[in-house]
This record gives C-alpha cells, sequence and structure tokens, in this order.
C-alpha cells in the first residue's frame, strides 16, 4: 500500500461524518412525537406515541426518546422512540402509577425518573429494559415536573395541587416537603447544582431554593402572569420563564436576580427548550400550535416553528457514536 493511499484512508476516517442533532417536539393535542432538524427547521418524521403526552427526554448517547403518556392524569405508559428510525421502539408499562408527566434521566443514562400526577408518585425505571426499580411517594397533590441534582442525589418535584416541592433523597429514600407557593409548577435545576427555581403560576412568583438547605432562599416577581416553566441556559447565567397567562418569556441574571426583559411569543407558552450552545432558545405556544425561536445573546425572535397540535414539552437529542 503506498503512502498517498495510507494518508487518504486515514483522512477520510478522520473526515467521518458526524450524526445530526435533532429535536424531539410532543404535540399532545395530536399524541404524537415530532422530530426537527434543528439546522433546517423542518420537521423529519412524526411518530405516534400514547394517549395526551405531555414530556419528553432524550437517552444521554441519543438511541432513546421517552416520551409519558398522560392520558389525562389516567395514562400508565412511557412511549420509548428511536430517532434513528423513526419508529416506536417500546412501550413500557408504570404499573399501577397513573398520570404520567415529568421524566428526566441520571446522568449516566442508566436510570429514568417519572412523576406520575394521578398516584402522587415518582418512578424509577432502568432506562434499558424500562424495568420498575423503586417508587417513592410523595404524599403531595399532582406531583407534576422533576429534576435531579447534577449527580442524581436528590430529586426535586414540583407539587401543583399542594405549592410545594418534594424532595427525594437516593441515598436513603427518604422524602421531604418544602413549601414553594402556590402552583408550584415549573422547576429547574442550575448546571452546577447550587440551586433549584421554582414557578409558582397562582402568585406570579418564582422560590429559589439552596439544595443543600433544602429550603426556600428568596422569593422573586416572575414579572409575568402564569409562570408555568423555568430553564437555565447551559451556562447557568440565565434563567428563562415561561409566563403563560401573559403570552412572554422573562429572563432574569440568574446571580443578581435581575430581570432582563420580556420577550413577546405565542398563546400560551410552556415548554422551553435552550440548545446545547446556549444559543438559541425554543418555546412552544400550546395555543398556537408553533414553537418561537429566539436568539439568547440579543433576545430577539429569528423564527418559528410548526410540528403539530398542541406543542408542550422538548427535548434535544445529541447523537455520539
Amino acid at each position: 500500500m503506498t503512502r498517498t493511499l495510507i494518508a487518504l484512508l486515514a483522512a477520510t476516517t478522520l473526515a467521518a461524518p458526524a450524526f445530526a442533532d435533532q429535536i424531539a417536539v410532543v404535540n399532545k393535542g395530536e399524541d404524537t412525537l415530532a422530530l426537527v432538524d434543528p439546522e433546517t427547521l423542518t420537521v423529519t418524521a412524526t411518530v405516534p406515541t400514547g394517549a395526551n403526552p405531555h414530556e419528553a427526554w432524550t437517552a444521554s448517547d441519543g438511541s432513546a426518546v421517552y416520551v409519558t403518556d398522560y392520558g389525562s392524569a389516567e395514562g400508565s405508559t412511557v412511549t420509548v422512540i428511536d430517532p434513528a428510525s423513526a419508529e416506536v421502539a417500546a412501550t413500557w408499562s408504570l404499573g399501577p402509577n397513573r398520570g404520567p408527566h415529568g421524566v428526566w434521566s441520571s446522568a449516566d443514562g442508566s436510570k429514568l425518573w417519572v412523576t406520575t400526577e394521578g398516584t402522587g408518585t415518582v418512578v424509577e425505571l432502568d432506562a434499558a429494559s424500562g424495568a420498575l426499580l423503586n417508587t417513592w411517594e410523595t404524599g403531595q397533590d399532582v406531583s407534576h415536573m422533576i429534576v435531579p441534582l447534577p449527580h442524581g442525589e436528590k430529586l426535586y418535584v414540583t407539587n401543583i395541587g399542594s405549592g410545594t416541592v418534594t424532595v427525594i433523597n437516593r441515598a436513603d429514600d427518604s422524602v421531604a416537603t418544602i413549601t414553594a407557593g402556590a402552583g408550584a409548577e415549573g422547576i429547574d435545576v442550575s448546571p452546577d447544582g447550587s440551586e433549584v427555581w421554582v414557578t409558582s403560576r397562582d402568585q406570579g412568583e418564582i422560590a429559589i431554593i439552596d439544595p443543600a438547605a433544602d429550603e426556600v432562599i428568596e422569593t422573586i416577581s416572575s414579572q409575568g402572569e402564569v409562570p408555568i416553566r423555568a430553564k437555565f441556559t447551559p451556562d447557568g447565567s440565565q434563567v428563562w420563564i415561561s409566563n403563560a397567562g401573559s403570552n412572554a418569556v422573562a429572563v432574569f441574571d440568574a446571580a443578581s436576580r435581575a430581570h432582563l426583559g420580556s420577550i413577546d411569543v405565542g398563546a400560551v407558552p410552556v415548554g422551553v427548550l435552550m440548545s446545547p450552545d446556549g444559543k438559541r432558545a425554543f418555546v412552544a405556544n400550546t395555543q398556537d400550535d408553533r414553537i418561537t425561536i429566539i436568539d439568547v445573546a440579543s433576545r430577539e425572535v429569528t423564527g418559528e416553528l410548526v410540528t403539530g397540535d398542541e406543542p408542550d414539552g422538548m427535548a434535544w437529542i445529541s447523537e455520539t457514536e
């Protein structure tokens, strides 16, 4: 083999194309998940889910999308979708647990955590097989969204009906409750795990929790009506709050708590997704059937995307070899 041929083969190997990222969008009004090319902003496939899906999470290696089949708080399954083939790979039963909503996975991708509103529980599944590994009772009303600390040692769950946050310590399975404000719903954790922000939709406020003490250290205005979701930028410098009653997204400096401004979007914004590079934000307007795309640096609307009826939960799929 000549040196020239060896060099060409090496160059070809190094230049092998990377997997393309995708955006997963739950269309809760039509029981589907849309897969979107984030560069062309076109829907590449639409995959059926269970009844009334609400939220989605992706496997760390991009091999699966997990969709909670809410079913008007009576559903009992998670639909697993293979984004490569755009087909349903499995449907996992949650046993007696009803109304799956919030979903998140462990950092290593081995565990999946799902809230169930109808039964007031959080279930832990094997992310490869769907086997039910653990169940915790929150003892609260309408357990809705969930976030873990970065290493998964604690899980934080918002309880809309009780106005609280449930804290699950996975080391000893203990469960504690923090009062967070009426209609506690949206929640996110800072990338470094130092703060948890919780929106109180009935009070128009944001409660900031210190995970070290598991107590509210500050409460600020959401700068809008019905704050329903919270999302940190990937670098942790900002928090974006979708105010569903104001048809706008409020942006806060995470450190100073200063309100940096609000951005008008569509009718009833709910889900907020950040691109991994932190340059774009995607806001799902459930009553406008469209997603608003925003440049994070300038906070200007740069476009929109239509994926289906009542877009809500979204997730970014980054595939790896």
